[in-house]
């Protein structure tokens, strides 16, 4: 059976190194992992490691050039929303004119490329969203995702973006924390936390969009997926919901308005994705968030 060639940006990162982990033992593919420094991950078999850095176009060309894969999945992005409200010129870097980069190595190679957008390019008032929904970013990260999707789309190459939603799990070496990980440090230490109850959407473990980007280099699909968690609620639900797994208190979860918070960027009220198209096309199967939080369960436990 020929091999598959899929080269992952930001392997560092939780999706990167889910993608890594999860796929690594399959003998049908052949996996290069490439970050901005070096590999921070602790098991290095099963795949090989190269330092690129996205941001450099030459670097990007020359790795392209020289591995020739079959498929690139771009899961390397500022996502911190606050911190590119603040700073334009570092998200346009890496979510917009490295992506330019990939596309053009890819265009030039005929490389399917593969790119991780969100749900953060909608303004959040007709959620559960679809693929073809208008989109209309409310804050800068959104705009610069929205961005790095119309360059993709302009690729003469074969193309796929994958959007996802509220991503949520546990890796090694973490740079950055998330809503479930957040909230659970915080009570476990009997701390209030003040948590929205206006904003909805449909969470999505990190191993399922893992999943999810593989099956769309797999099966060489094409055009826009939406790929996360199948189970739709708001903040202040996902909050209570992570008290109640790990028999936290709950009383320590105080309701709040998304203007209540005042945050530097403007958050989507509503958003969520609608799945049809990646489970007829792709069988994406999402795990509900109840699996989705014992799988964090077990995981903490292992690393413990």
């Amino acid at each position: 059976m020929a091999t598959l060639k899929v080269l992952i940006t930001g392997s560092n990162g939780l999706l990167g190194q889910k993608i890594i982990y999860g796929f690594k033992d399959d003998k049908t593919l052949d996996l290069i992992a490439t970050a901005r420094g070096g590999n921070r991950m602790n098991d290095q078999s099963g795949y090989r490691f190269i330092e690129m850095d996205i941001t450099n176009k030459s670097q990007v060309f020359s790795v392209l050039e020289k591995e020739k894969p079959d498929a690139v999945i771009n899961t390397a992005a500022m996502t911190d929303v606050d911190a590119c409200e603040k700073n334009h010129e570092e998200c346009d870097l890496l979510n917009v004119t490295a992506v330019q980069h990939l596309a053009d190595a890819c265009d030039a190679l005929n490389i399917h490329l593969i790119h991780v957008s969100t749900d953060f390019i909608f303004d959040g008032k007709n959620g559960p969203y679809a693929e073809d929904d208008e989109p209309n970013p409310l804050s800068y990260y959104g705009e610069s995702k929205l961005k790095s999707e119309e360059i993709v789309k302009q690729c003469s190459c074969p193309w796929s973006i994958v959007r996802t939603v509220l991503v949520i799990g546990i890796t090694e070496g973490m740079s950055r924390s998330n809503i479930v990980l957040w909230a659970k440090g915080a009570l476990e230490k009997g701390q209030e936390i003040n948590v929205v109850d206006d904003q909805f959407r449909t969470p999505t473990l990190a191993e399922d969009l893992a999943i999810g980007c593989m099956l769309v280099a797999q099966k060489g699909a094409t055009g826009i997926y939406n790929i996360s968690g199948k189970n739709f609620m708001s903040i202040y639900e996902l909050v209570q919901h992570v008290a109640a797994h790990w028999k936290l208190p709950s009383h320590l979860i105080k309701r709040s308005s998304t203007e209540h918070l005042n945050q530097p960027a403007k958050r989507p009220p509503i958003t969520g994705f609608i799945l049809e198209k990646a489970i007829k096309d792709l069988n994406y199967a999402p795990r509900s968030f109840k699996e989705a939080l014992e799988i964090i369960n077990t995981q903490i436990s292992q690393s413990s």
